[in-house]
């Protein structure tokens, strides 16, 4: 019987081809996931842009898109791509609060999640889809995150070490210069409105103890205000 076993086990070697292959496909998904944050933040700039009919500031709009397209790395490295979403956000960040104020952000946040709700295929009314979005944003940073709660009516997601503020704090010590004190001024506007256009009701709590600054966030069928897509959709 061991012989047999032997037989059909894999090789060592193939066991960590295997391996190889599981992390490469890994970090290309995450690579993907930067990409697209990228893309919603800056489509969800023009659209904010458009709506306040800011037409004084198309000029300096186009220069900041030029700084975040004028060097997109060619290739599915994902730390590349963190590094230009990194840059590509600092970038629309100072462009707003120059322009608009902190007073803006909030409304830009919005934007960038309609167009995650507009692109995004999974369901709507889903309290875990948005969490899910959540989740794997905070593991682009290797943010420490658990579920308290996790089904479609509610779902709860404690962020316990938000690795964001680690990530900023090493980019100011290299001298980038920072808008935003904190992540959360963009942070918790997006993704309230990120879970807001699934058609749910969203809450937040941010944490800061010994194992960092973190958050809760819930998301839940109960009380929700109807969407702009919960509105169009009752009309027609």
């Amino acid at each position: 019987m061991s012989d047999e076993r032997n037989a059909t086990a894999p090789a060592p070697e193939h066991r960590a081809g295997i391996r190889q292959g599981r992390s490469q496909r890994t970090r290309a998904l995450r690579a993907g996931l930067w990409r697209r944050r990228l893309f919603e933040a800056e489509a969800g700039l023009t659209r904010f842009v458009a709506e306040v009919r800011s037409g004084a500031h198309l000029h300096d709009l186009v220069r900041v898109k030029h700084e975040i397209f004028e060097d997109l790395p060619e290739t599915t490295d994902e730390e590349a791509w963190k590094s230009t979403f990194f840059r590509g956000q600092a970038l629309m960040e100072k462009f707003v609060v120059g322009h608009f104020g902190h007073d803006g952000l909030p409304s830009w946040a919005s934007s960038n999640s309609a167009i995650y709700n507009a692109i995004d295929s999974r369901p709507r009314h889903d309290a875990t889809v948005p969490l899910e979005r959540l989740d794997s944003q905070a593991a682009l940073y290797a943010s420490d995150t658990g579920w308290e709660e996790r089904a479609p009516d509610r779902a709860v997601l404690r962020i316990r070490h938000c690795a964001i503020w680690d990530y900023r704090e090493l980019a100011r010590d290299r001298g980038v210069a920072l808008t935003l004190q904190s992540p959360c001024e963009y942070c918790v506007p997006a993704t309230t409105a990120m879970i807001t256009y699934k058609g749910l009701a969203a809450d937040h709590q941010l944490t800061r103890d010994e194992s960092g600054h973190g958050c809760v966030w819930t998301a839940s069928r109960e009380s929700a205000e109807p969407t702009p897509t919960d509105q169009d959709t009752s009309e027609g």
